[in-house]
């Protein structure tokens, strides 16, 4: 597989340390979320060949079930540890205190590390546990201070979840990751996020079922740059200062999508992508405002 050289950027976050502005997604590479053998296979195959392609930014998930592959494929790929930025996030089933701390000693178990550089709570889960995910924040900033994590941050937080913890606890997260994409600029998430100094991180960045990335003003300014959709869609992230998750389980896409940096976009081009926005019938995922799941 050919691998690319571009480097990718990376953006400083509020506790010093910096994040790569380009992430390996790791949902739904397998066929189920279980860590069957085979479910370990697919995915350290599927990561071998992200970290061979140039990525260095793993994101993975409890709830996922591709913890175990993602260290398997870490482990065989023979790059320095402090070259890679590993990310993982707290399963919805594990907001107790205790079950925090048990849960993120197994993440580190299953990824073969001793430290994480990223860990997020995944949902804030507004009803569930009491509605009190700031019990669950406090116990996950105790990971840095004990040395195991060097940055903690939250998923799909809205203003109010924000402002909440923030409130209660004084601990402000370095990353917010949800859902944005062209057809679902989250502007209210974007701007809460931004307003206290944490990053903004984009899961399902190329939107869903071909949208966005079928949009006639998209493939219009893909043609004009010689670049494919995704391309355009992940060059829209990146100048807007997002830190972008894609994923592929195909090695050349896995390729074309880290090679985003040797073009830009135009303010004109920028501005008519933005123009894009659906508001609330653009997303793709749950509302974190109502989605309580396990």
């Amino acid at each position: 597989m050919i691998t690319t050289r571009t480097p990718i950027p990376a953006i400083a976050l509020r506790d010093g340390t910096t994040i790569p502005q380009l992430g390996f997604g790791t949902l739904a590479v397998q066929p189920d979320r279980t860590s069957t053998s085979a479910n370990v296979d697919i995915t350290a195959t599927t990561v071998g060949h992200a970290l061979r392609a140039g990525y260095r930014h793993i994101d993975t998930a409890q709830s996922y079930g591709t913890e175990a592959g993602v260290g398997r494929a870490i482990a065989t790929a023979e790059i320095p540890r402090a070259q890679l930025y590993l990310t993982s996030k707290l399963a919805n089933g594990n907001h107790g205190p205790d079950d925090v701390r048990r849960s993120f000693d197994q993440t580190l178990t299953h990824l073969g590390v001793d430290y994480l550089d990223l860990f997020l709570i995944h949902w804030p889960l507004p009803t569930l546990y009491g509605g009190d995910y700031v019990s669950t924040w406090t116990a996950i900033t105790d990971f840095v201070a004990e040395g195991r994590l060097r940055s903690a941050g939250v998923s799909n937080f809205q203003p109010a979840h924000l402002q909440r913890i923030i409130d209660e606890t004084g601990h402000v997260p370095v990353v917010n990751q949800f859902e944005l994409h062209p057809y679902f600029a989250n502007t209210a998430a974007v701007t809460a996020t931004r307003q206290h100094g944490i990053a903004v991180e984009a899961h399902s960045p190329l939107g869903h079922s071909g949208e966005p990335l079928t949009d006639e003003t998209i493939s219009r300014i893909a043609a004009a740059h010689h670049k494919s959709p995704a391309q355009v869609v992940l060059r829209w992230h990146v100048q807007h200062g997002h830190v972008a998750i894609p994923k592929s389980a195909q090695p050349q896409r896995m390729i074309d999508n880290i090679n985003v940096f040797d073009f830009e976009l135009s303010t004109e081009e920028l501005t008519a992508i933005d123009a894009l926005d659906r508001g609330a019938d653009g997303r793709v995922g749950p509302n974190p405002d109502v989605y309580d799941g396990i």
